[in-house]
């Protein structure tokens, strides 16, 4: 019997077990943090051995096998072991994906992943499709699968899931932009990180659909450099006029797909930013492939909620708003916030610089950014950068007293944005403990006002 060897218990990790076991391999998960008493209880129910707080090598070794979780990086020695004793090491996506029947809407980007998968999600489903939700948001693909129920996946894949994806195709990829981010991840090369992004596209055929950002240069770039790319190419501009895919002409989105056109009024959008156009655009455009029609794509659009830790507001005191743009981990992200904002801001960045290039934020942030409050436990890069910058610079090391300190500095019309550029790891779990410790800070200074 063969055996299967996941490693790592999180929702990908348990949901690829789960599948492995109900498709008759031998399984053992292995995860060197602690698991969740939920996913520990699911583990023991269905009888899948599994071990945390170790790898125990002698019993992954001999795997037939690999399913590793994105989280943990190809560089650590158990992965090059795997790999020197030519033993396969794959992605629950890779996995899960073998025993689909559905069609795969597969999107990635540095940048807007998420509300892109989610608002074409809910158009398809608001407009009755059998569609599934999965990849970084959601359930496990592979827990889905077991009982292989849709006729369509809408899945949001990061780069580290699509490094460990081969035979894995989509029917209808969207690769929304590529800019730096996660390069401690591919040896602060920009190049590979680049090769990654583009593996969404690997196995496409003439028949399937390539959905692109044509704006997004490093993207642009490398897709001239691609001869092989046979699938249809529709690419989204926000500046030109677009024969096949979808562009913004006089502030109305406008998408054309094969003999049919869509027009929607960018001040209709529930989610603001021109970010939040092409993220519009694309899910269109995916819609438009499925064969929707423009009164079902109108009706989703409209009643599409918007993402937490995404520009979320989450409050106004004493005439200064309070937006939640935890999401933004890396300098692109910071950028399409500032661009989202005519008001004054008093923006909080900081936290676990991945390599970041802040040259491309600068003009934004001496423009537009009255007082930079940074948050960390190391502060010095952010300092060093724009201390000659804005009219205001200090250095915190908790939420907290950044949000105190961004009522103390506020006057009324002021906008005080949480936009960190880096990763959390510094002083919270993730962006989202990040995210609500900042909504509740803002509650909790309501309160005492």
């Amino acid at each position: 019997m063969k055996k299967i060897v996941i490693l790592g218990g999180g929702e990908s990790g348990v949901g690829a077990a789960l599948l492995a076991k109900a498709k008759g391999f031998k399984v053992f998960l292995s995860d060197k943090g602690s698991l969740s008493a939920q996913y520990k209880e699911i583990l023991a129910n269905n009888e899948i051995p599994f071990e945390e707080g170790e790898h125990t090598e002698n019993q992954i070794l001999d795997a037939d096998e690999v399913i590793k979780s994105p989280g943990i990086p190809d560089k650590v020695a158990l992965i090059q072991k795997l790999h020197s004793l030519k033993i396969p090491v794959i992605s629950e996506i890779e996995f899960a994906a073998r025993y689909t029947k559905a069609k795969i809407v597969a999107i990635t980007g540095s940048n807007g992943k998420t509300t892109t998968t989610l608002l074409t999600y809910h158009i398809l489903k608001n407009a009755g499709l059998n569609v599934g939700l999965a990849g970084n948001v959601g359930e496990s693909f592979a827990k889905q699968v077991i009982e292989d129920t849709f006729d369509y996946f809408v899945l949001e894949l990061s780069s580290f899931q699509l490094d460990n994806c081969f035979n894995f195709k989509a029917d209808v990829a969207i690769l929304l932009n590529i800019t730096p981010d996660h390069l401690d991840r591919y040896d602060y090369v920009f190049q590979n990180y680049i090769e990654s992004k583009f593996r969404i596209v690997q196995n496409m055929t003439a028949t399937d659909d390539f959905i692109f950002y044509q704006e997004s240069e490093a993207l642009v770039g490398e897709l001239a450099k691609r001869t092989d790319i046979t699938a249809n190419r529709l690419p989204i501009s926000l500046v030109a006029e677009i024969a096949q895919g979808g562009y913004l002409e006089n502030e109305v989105l406008k998408v054309n797909y094969k003999h049919e056109t869509f027009e929607f009024p960018q001040a209709n959008l529930p989610i603001k930013g021109s970010h939040n156009v092409i993220n519009s655009l694309v899910a269109i455009t995916v819609s438009k492939i499925l064969k929707l029609d423009n009164q079902q794509i109108t009706e989703g659009l409209l009643s599409f909620q918007s993402v937490e830790h995404r520009l979320e507001p989450c409050g106004e005191i004493k005439g200064v708003k309070y937006v939640n743009d935890s999401k933004a981990t890396n300098v692109d992200s910071v950028f399409y916030a500032l661009g989202s904002f005519s008001e004054p801001l008093i923006l909080i960045m900081g936290g676990v610089d991945k390599g970041n290039d802040y040259r491309q934020i600068e003009k934004l942030v001496e423009e537009k950014v009255k007082a930079l409050i940074c948050m960390g436990t190391d502060n010095s890069k952010l300092l060093a950068f724009f201390e000659k910058k804005v009219p205001m610079i200090f250095s915190v090391d908790s939420l907290q007293k950044a949000v105190q300190l961004s009522a103390d500095l506020g006057t009324e019309g002021d906008v005080v944005l949480l936009s960190p550029a880096c990763a959390s790891f510094d002083l919270f779990k993730n962006y989202e403990d990040r995210g609500r410790q900042f909504k509740a800070a803002v509650v909790a200074l309501r309160e005492s006002k």
